[in-house]
């Protein structure tokens, strides 16, 4: 059992978190003007910009296979960047990647969508949530009938991300009312050129998620993702790499958000003293660190067993379950540290407050991941006391 860094992974997380002091968090004020403005809070080119200097640094496609050119760094170091990046809240993310599922494609999709996308030349959308299917994914309506080549796609998917601005979606429809979830659920690639159109949703955060409507869109039968059917699957892989890379993203954020609750609680004076001398602000610091410490660890725990190739769908669901919820915890203190200030826009805290808001409802709501686990341990796949292997 070991719980030390190696030397590399020691040298990703210093390269990062020096990457993001330097390259991203001078772009915060202006990403915090950009969103007052109801502007995006960056710039395709300046996120190309970005992309490209970290790829000088060889942060290209983590998580993309070296046949694509990619890095392939594996769960383990994919959770420590995913930390280090949720230090700021600037919107980026590494060149060179792709969706998990879009490695289903066959060769002749490989070439319009999959490689397009590792190279930056197009940008994808997953678009499974429907206004009547949010956390009850396998509840989906939205219909895909043959006709001849072509399959007839009609309904509405919503709380899409990268909606509003992807060229081509993986849209998840039923092709067998009777099979369900069971068979009945196949992925389209659907080009947006090929008739659906997208809307703004307008959120309590800087999240600009949209509604797509398809209303008797044909997509050609050779544009079946996997195969027909295993769509459902196909999904829940998408889904399931998102649950533990959301709270390695609220660990770092944590982190950064405690240490500005700290440096507060010893500049700021109340009485004659600094409230870092006040006990109840002292049980805010000691409580949050604590917290940050068990989610990290429960996030690691995740992508360990990922990386090992076994089933990490339990922990998976902890992580997220603890490491979202103890996020919103921390942030909240470290609000309530600041006082008024901390209410204001002049500060970020009120800003991520918003965000992390968010975490513990998409991906999987934390009625869920609780209902996940909770049947886990009463059904018997996982054994109290018992450490997963």
């Amino acid at each position: 059992m070991e719980f030390t860094l190696t030397e590399e992974q020691k040298m990703v997380q210093k390269t990062v978190r020096n990457f993001v002091k330097n390259e991203l968090m001078p772009y915060e004020q202006k990403v915090l003007r950009n969103e007052r403005a109801g502007k995006p809070g960056m710039s395709d080119e300046e996120i190309k910009d970005l992309q490209l200097k970290a790829k000088e640094l060889g942060f290209w496609g983590i998580n993309t296979p070296e046949e694509y050119g990619g890095a392939n760094l594996g769960p383990v170091m994919t959770a420590l960047i995913q930390m280090e990046l949720g230090r700021t809240f600037v919107p980026f993310n590494f060149g060179g990647s792709a969706d998990n599922i879009l490695y289903y494609c066959n060769e002749e999709q490989k070439k319009k969508y999959l490689l397009p996308v590792i190279n930056s030349e197009r940008k994808s959308c997953f678009a499974l949530t429907e206004p009547s299917a949010g956390s009850d994914a396998a509840n989906i309506s939205m219909s895909a009938v043959k006709d001849g080549k072509h399959w007839v796609l009609n309904g509405e998917k919503i709380f899409i991300t990268n909606g509003n601005e992807a060229d081509f979606a993986m849209v998840f429809a039923v092709t067998d009312k009777e099979k369900g979830a069971r068979g009945g659920v196949t992925c389209f690639l659907v080009d947006r050129d090929m008739g659906w159109r997208s809307e703004y949703i307008q959120t309590m955060g800087e999240w600009g998620p949209a509604s797509l409507v398809f209303e008797n869109v044909r997509v050609p039968e050779e544009n079946i993702l996997g195969e027909l059917g295993g769509g459902f699957n196909l999904g829940m892989k998408w889904i399931g790499q998102g649950r533990w890379m959301i709270p390695a993203r609220g660990v770092g954020a944590a982190e950064r958000l405690l240490q500005m609750g700290i440096d507060q609680s010893k500049s700021r004076v109340t009485f004659g003293k600094p409230i870092a001398e006040r006990q109840a602000i002292q049980w805010m610091i000691a409580d949050s660190a604590v917290e940050i410490e068990a989610a990290k660890w429960l996030v690691f725990r995740a992508a360990w067993l990922a990386e090992k190739g076994k089933d990490n769908r339990h922990m998976a669901s902890m992580a997220k379950l603890y490491g979202t919820n103890m996020a919103n915890r921390v942030v909240d203190r470290v609000l309530q540290i600041h006082g008024g200030m901390g209410y204001t826009k002049e500060l970020p805290i009120e800003r991520w407050y918003r965000e992390m808001r968010l975490w513990r409802i998409f991906e999987g709501t934390d009625e869920i991941q609780r209902y996940i686990i909770s049947r886990n341990l009463l059904k018997g796949y996982v054994k109290v006391g018992e450490l997963m292997d």
